[in-house]
């Protein structure tokens, strides 16, 4: 039997779009959509399905916090690949409507804020309705007697369920892109490709001067990138914070275990969310004396130090 994925439905999202880049090869029928991200996260964590794809960041509106939550809470997942799709959208509307029909507008909330330009000039006067995703807006907006005259969504989604478009290429941005990734039950990793990202969550002891930067110097000092920074609040009251980070390299990289090392002795906790192959971002050039060969160079003349050696 082949894999079967969750994802962000219904039929037609971005995130459909990202699960076929990274498995090109599923079967329509390994594919199960989900009403919404924790759905897609309880299909994975029960065993229903044996991974999942869902949007984690958007070039413009940032991380996405309904899987930011699931990622920080719960029952523990690896992340295990990642994609950027381009995200361009559509107003799509009901066969015969015109822009000056369109009252009001169904789309997900990151789509919006996307196109809140577009629309301020050219619908200033309808309502923007938030769904769970630009395909259930489509798919809303499709249905008999349905309570929104457009959508925005993207093409596909359109195309999928039988509208219209209004207005193509309507995002304020010509350049963005949202960043999906797979989810998997623990297991082992991906092997190190040389380029590769780390991500997790490290979680303070408590709030003082400082403790950030001390948290950013473990990756510092060892020569490790951070490529995302986030803080989101742990709910266990005002002011507790954890922060999510993704570095450059694998675990298995010394510069970045020895971080990780360094990261859990100062933390109440990290919580490791996996060591996979980047998608598409450039290398950087690593800092001397931070190199992969470096650090068990300097382990073999501390051991030589240790043991009566002249160094």
């Amino acid at each position: 039997m082949p894999n079967r994925y969750a994802y962000l439905g219904p039929a037609g999202t971005f995130t459909e779009a990202a699960l076929r880049t990274l498995e090109p090869d599923a079967p329509a029928e390994a594919l199960v959509p989900c009403s919404g991200v924790d759905a897609v996260f309880a299909e994975v964590r029960s065993a229903g399905v044996d991974g999942g794809v869902v949007p984690l960041e958007n070039s413009v509106e940032g991380g996405v916090t309904a899987t930011l939550a699931e990622l920080i809470n719960g029952e523990p997942l690896l992340v295990t690949a990642e994609t950027a799709i381009p995200v361009a959208f559509t107003l799509f509307a009901r066969p015969g409507t015109s822009l000056s029909d369109v009252k009001r507008v169904a789309t997900h909330p990151h789509a919006l804020a996307q196109c809140r330009g577009w629309m301020t000039r050219n619908l200033p006067d309808a309502e923007a309705c938030a769904l769970a995703s630009t395909a259930a807006a489509a798919q809303a907006v499709a249905e008999p007697g349905s309570a929104y005259d457009a959508a925005i969504a993207a093409g596909i989604a359109g195309e999928r369920y039988g509208l219209s478009p209004l207005a193509e290429g309507i995002a304020d941005r010509s350049d963005a892109a949202t960043r999906f990734v797979r989810i998997t039950r623990p297991g082992p990793l991906p092997a190190p490709t040389g380029h590769d990202c780390t991500s997790l969550v490290a979680f303070p002891h408590d709030d003082r001067p400082g403790a950030l930067m001390e948290l950013l110097n473990q990756f510092a000092v060892r020569g490790v990138n951070l490529t995302r920074l986030e803080s989101r609040p742990t709910g266990d009251g005002l002011g507790r914070y954890c922060f999510c980070i993704d570095a450059d390299g694998h675990v298995s990289d010394p510069h970045v275990g020895e971080a990780l090392m360094g990261l859990r002795r100062i933390c109440a906790d990290v919580r490791f969310l996996g060591s996979f192959p980047r998608s598409g971002s450039p290398a950087v050039t690593p800092l001397r004396g931070t190199t992969a060969p470096d650090f068990p160079a300097a382990e073999r003349w501390l051991e030589r130090i240790r043991s009566g050696e002249v160094a």
